[in-house]
Parts: C-alpha cells; sequence; structure tokens
C-alpha cells in the first residue's frame, strides 16, 4: 500500500484529504508542524508528500528547501491557499513536483497524485537489459527480454508486458498489500473503468506462470507476494513453472 505524508495545520482540510485518501486505497501520514515532516520522512517509507505552505513553525518552502538539500527525492505536491504565479514558480523552482492551489478539487488532486507515483514507480523500473530482484519473494525480472526468473528454477518464464508491469508493481511493495484499484490506476490507468474484473484476469495469468501460490489474495482489498521463505512448492508446481 503506498503511504502518502500530509503537512496540513488545518483539521477540516487535514480530515478532508486523510479520508478521501483512505477511501482510494492510501495509507495516510498526517504531520501539522514544519518540525515534524523531515521526522516522518526518516521514520517511515513515504511514497509522496502533501505540502502546505503556511504552517505554523515555518515555511513550507524552507521545508521544501531542506528536503532537497538533503537528498531527499520523495515526490511533493504543494497544496496551498498562495496562488499567485511568483509563488508557484518559487515552488516549482525549488524542487516541488506539482502546485495546487486551494480550493482545489479532490477528483483532479487524486489524477496528479497517480501522475506522480506512476512516475515515482516508472523511475524505479532499471533501463534496459538490466535485471530488476526482489530478495523478498525471490523473484527477478529481466526489462529487455520481459522475462521472470525464480529462485527455485533456472528457467526463465516468457511474461507480456501488461503482465511485467503488474509484477513489477508488487515486488515495488515487498510484504506489503496492494490495492486492486491501486493495481489499476498503475497499470491500466485511472481512466480504466473500475468495476473491469481486468486485475483477477491478470493475477491469474501470472498465477498460471509462476505458481498460485506466490500471489496471494487479501480478500476485500487486493494482492501480494509471498515470502520466498515460506515458500515450499510442490513437484507438480516446480513442473509446470517450466512449461
Amino acid at each position: 500500500m503506498q503511504r502518502i505524508l500530509i503537512a496540513e495545520d488545518e483539521p477540516r482540510i487535514a480530515t478532508f484529504l486523510e479520508r478521501g485518501l483512505r477511501s482510494h486505497g492510501y495509507d495516510v501520514v498526517h504531520v501539522c508542524m514544519a518540525c515534524e515532516v523531515n521526522e516522518a520522512l526518516m521514520s517511515s517509507s513515504i511514497d509522496l508528500l502533501l505540502l502546505d505552505l503556511g504552517l505554523p513553525d515555518g515555511d513550507g518552502l524552507e521545508v521544501l528547501s531542506e528536503l532537497r538539500g538533503q537528498g531527499i527525492q520523495t515526490p511533493v505536491i504543494i497544496l496551498t491557499a498562495r496562488g499567485d504565479l511568483e509563488d508557484k514558480l518559487t515552488g516549482l523552482d525549488g524542487g516541488a513536483n506539482d502546485y495546487i492551489t486551494k480550493p482545489f478539487r479532490f477528483v483532479e488532486l487524486l489524477a496528479r497524485i497517480r501522475v506522480q507515483l506512476r512516475s515515482k514507480l516508472d523511475a524505479c523500473v532499471p533501463k534496459r537489459g538490466d535485471l530488476i530482484r526482489d530478495e523478498f519473494s525471490g523473484i527477478s525480472l529481466n526489462r529487455q527480454t520481459f522475462q521472470a526468473g525464480l529462485d527455485a528454477d533456472s528457467c526463465l518464464i516468457d511474461l507480456s508486458p501488461r503482465e511485467f508491469r503488474l509484477l513489477h508493481l508488487l515486488m515495488a511493495h515487498p510484504g506489503g498489500v496492494v490495492a486492486r484499484e491501486e493495481i489499476l490506476e498503475q497499470v491500466w490507468g485511472y481512466n480504466h473503468d473500475p468495476r473491469s474484473n481486468i486485475v483477477d484476469v491478470y493475477v491469474g495469468y501470472l498465477r498460471k506462470k509462476l505458481g498460485s501460490h506466490r500471489i496471494l489474495t487479501v480478500r476485500g482489498f487486493g494482492y501480494r507476494l509471498a515470502s520466498r521463505a515460506v515458500l515450499s512448492p510442490s513437484p507438480s508446481m516446480h513442473s509446470a513453472w517450466k512449461n
């Protein structure tokens, strides 16, 4: 599950954001003060920061400057009442990935969050020919050949581009659950019909190729990869991986 940090001191807005983001499958961390932002980023895995500029103990632009100065590249969306062009340019030039002024439409904020999280995922994929290795699941991916490898077998498994992207998304959350909605948005795009069963269909394709016990269903939420430490494939399943 992807985690979003909200730095917002207005209780009404913070509550609105928390409820809305959680209803769309995101984990949320909320802080009210500028001094708490860095600590929150250091103490937990944060995928994106929603940053208000008018925090009680400091300016959000100073927080942003400090984060970028420390080499922290977590995507940042500034969410503020400051709508002057100069403020926007200062924020974007200072390292923000996006800038949204209040009041805002929540659906637009969601769309912009998805863009940033997709960009982050794409940045995690190595260049063509590089090997992606997940020690948690024991699965490796080759971007050039679109093939998967398993610890238990030297045989390489051919994947379609969509299967590759889905598997990589699951590997990007070792031990974590990825919501169906997040998979749909990250792999197929947020304009895809949320009522579609396409995610379940492609999870089924991967299970046939990798072994059904490697992708676990978390009922009512989504999917996660099984740990290599607890996998004990049967001989028949081991043979199925080679087909």
